[in-house]
């Protein structure tokens, strides 16, 4: 059943609107709560195409479209005094300080992370590495529960779940290490502990696979830049918001928003990872990396506007598919079971090991980015004045 049916039901029963006389009086006494909660205007109509209300709804109310009648339900709520209306076209919060410090502590305890994997040996490269790694993941925690561009609020509904963080965890890892593990199965290894890139024999035996820190680091330091453009995406689409004359032109004039804040991150994340990898000296599968990325920031993305269903199932989705490559390619190994493997063996021969991880995450990426095109071009998706920016209270 289509919100305009139920309305016009509604309409018709004796009490819900006085008749259908006045139908905009029968839609404010169905969405009351929703129009004496809202700040303004827009507000209402977010709430308003949420519940299923279009422009076409809206011309049976002789209104153009659904921004004009939220305008004129929010005009027949009574409001004590003469104030102002907040606008979508206010002012926004300048950055904290501390906001622009959490964004860039990721990638700064990343750094020196790498720094003390490549500088101490022995045993106090695994203490130093340890702490290293725990700082940094403390570090990602807080900014992504303290507010900010990419991090949640009170008022996010459904924050992302320990499941959700867990698969997140695998596919950093699978960076680190999946692409020489797999390179290392295929040619009947492991028969050692990873090194860390730069032949060192003090943490692994003949036989180790290499561990790529570059992936990783560049990600930690493109924390920033997807903080950034994740703010630019919310604030220019809340403005968007405002100067929209119906919810399809509003959804046209994001779209690309959305597509120019993802590209914007995708440069810097290459850029990123070109110095890690020229730095380090470590090999450079760019399409590994961005791809990975890509998926990172839609998931977040989507997790901040309230859909966090789709980012959970595609990382979850993702992170399985990865283990299941590798577990195909040790099962090769039983006796009558070498023919599992072939497919990865050809692909990787034709290509690279990274070949497997870009084809993963790249589609799970662009699964996430046609789902945002048709989800954040949504009014509804802006409603809260929540949205992530680095000016926001914790």
């Amino acid at each position: 059943m289509t919100g305009l049916d139920e309305l016009d039901r509604e309409s018709a029963q004796p009490g819900a609107g006085r008749g259908t006389a006045d139908p905009v009086k029968a839609l404010l006494h169905r969405h009351r709560e929703l129009c004496e909660r809202a700040v303004d205007p827009l507000e209402i109509a977010a709430g308003l195409e949420a519940h299923g209300v279009t422009d076409r709804t809206a011309a049976r109310f002789r209104h153009r479209d659904v921004f004009s009648l939220a305008e004129e339900l929010y005009a027949r709520i009574p409001r004590d005094g003469d104030t102002s209306r907040p606008s979508a076209d206010r002012a926004t919060p300048g950055p904290r300080a501390g906001w622009v410090v959490l964004t860039l502590l990721p990638g700064a305890l990343g750094l020196v992370s790498v720094a003390a994997l490549r500088l101490t040996h022995g045993q106090t490269r695994v203490y130093a590495v340890s702490a290293g790694v725990l700082a940094v993941v403390l570090a990602l925690r807080a900014a992504l529960r303290r507010g900010g561009p990419l991090g949640t609020t009170p008022a996010t509904p459904n924050p992302p779940t320990t499941g959700t963080a867990a698969w997140t965890c695998w596919l950093v890892g699978y960076a680190l290490l999946g692409d020489g593990l797999l390179h290392t199965a295929i040619t009947g290894g492991p028969d050692g502990l990873p090194t860390d890139g730069t032949g060192a024999t003090d943490v692994t035996s003949d036989g180790g696979w290499a561990l790529t820190v570059a992936p990783a680091l560049a990600l930690t330091l493109a924390f920033a830049p997807g903080a950034w453009s994740a703010r630019l995406f919310a604030v220019r689409a809340r403005r968007k918001v405002a100067a929209s004359h119906g919810l399809e032109d509003f959804a046209d004039s994001v779209r690309p928003l959305l597509f120019g804040a993802f590209a914007l991150f995708l440069c810097a994340l290459a850029a990123l990872f070109t110095l890690c990898a020229t730095v380090l000296d470590e090999p450079f599968p760019l399409h590994e990396v961005l791809t990975l990325g890509a998926l990172f920031f839609l998931a977040r993305l989507l997790t901040l506007h309230g859909f966090t269903h789709a980012p959970k199932v595609i990382l979850a989705a993702a992170a399985l598919a990865q283990a299941a490559v590798l577990a195909v390619v040790l099962t090769a190994r039983l006796p009558g079971c070498g023919a599992l493997a072939a497919p990865v063996e050809t692909l990787v021969t034709a290509w690279d090991p990274s070949a497997i991880p870009a084809l993963v995450c790249g589609a799970a990426a662009l699964t996430l980015l046609i789902h945002a095109a048709r989800t954040l071009t949504r009014a509804s998706a802006h409603a809260q004045p929540e949205a992530p920016s680095l000016g926001d209270p914790a």
